[in-house]
């Protein structure tokens, strides 16, 4: 049985897709392609992909909504792989939950050694475990789930759960931004920060923080964050 990754991609230019599916079957990883929405979201009914490539300009939909659906239902790794190179793009695409972002034309080297980092990044932090309780909460990053201890569950998009990691493992030490850029990836500038900020804001309201006064997730402002939570793991 071949376990490789499974890494689907979603565009409606066959060139591109052949050129993405190719290049990935060389470097080891399983594929599937998809020219509409409508095709990628049946295939996901039976098949869950590890890294899921999505275009923009799609015939059928917008792209940005397959992404936020993606994110917040499938907890698959997202990376967007468009035309569009504006930054106001590139922020809304990471705000709605894009682990990554790759304007066309693009070196399909670089796709590969971005599918890479982003696939090993959850490995580097397994010694910890899957499960982590902290302050009333437990996060299941096994389901990209965070219940409280009055059975109330949210669900994680795979952005915000990987932000999430990141304070767990380091609670109580200053993470600063070029830090997170270094932990979660990325491309520094305008897009990654708004991004974090989007995340973070995002992690405060599910925790039921007060956004004039969180007491878990503590900005210090010009150098980072800090998380002030008592973490258990296992």
């Amino acid at each position: 049985m071949n376990t490789a990754p499974l890494i689907s991609i979603l565009d409606d230019e066959p060139e591109i897709r052949t050129l993405l599916a190719e290049t990935l079957r060389e470097a080891g990883f399983r594929t599937q392609t998809h020219g509409r929405a409508r095709d990628f979201e049946a295939a996901l009914r039976s098949h869950r992909p590890d890294v899921c490539l999505v275009d923009l300009s799609l015939p059928d939909t917008d792209g940005l909504a397959v992404v936020h659906r993606l994110a917040l239902e499938e907890g698959a790794i997202v990376i967007i792989v468009s035309g569009r190179a504006q930054v106001q793009d590139r922020i809304a695409g990471l705000e709605l939950g894009a682990d990554d972002y790759i304007t066309k034309p693009f070196d399909p080297a670089e796709v590969v050694a971005r599918i890479r980092a982003r696939l090993r990044r959850p490995n580097a932090a397994s010694e910890t475990g899957d499960h982590a309780r902290f302050n009333g909460w437990t996060a299941n990053f096994d389901s990209y789930a965070l219940t409280s201890n009055a059975g109330e569950e949210k669900t994680l998009s795979h952005a915000e759960a990987e932000v999430l990691r990141l304070f767990l493992t380091s609670p109580k030490r200053l993470i600063s931004r070029a830090q997170m850029l270094d932990a979660l990836g990325g491309t520094a500038g305008e897009s990654f920060d708004r991004a974090m900020d989007v995340r973070i804001s995002r992690l405060r309201t599910k925790l039921g923080e007060d956004p004039k006064n969180p007491r878990l997730i503590k900005t210090i402002y010009g150098a980072g964050y800090i998380f002030l939570g008592d973490v258990v793991w296992g």
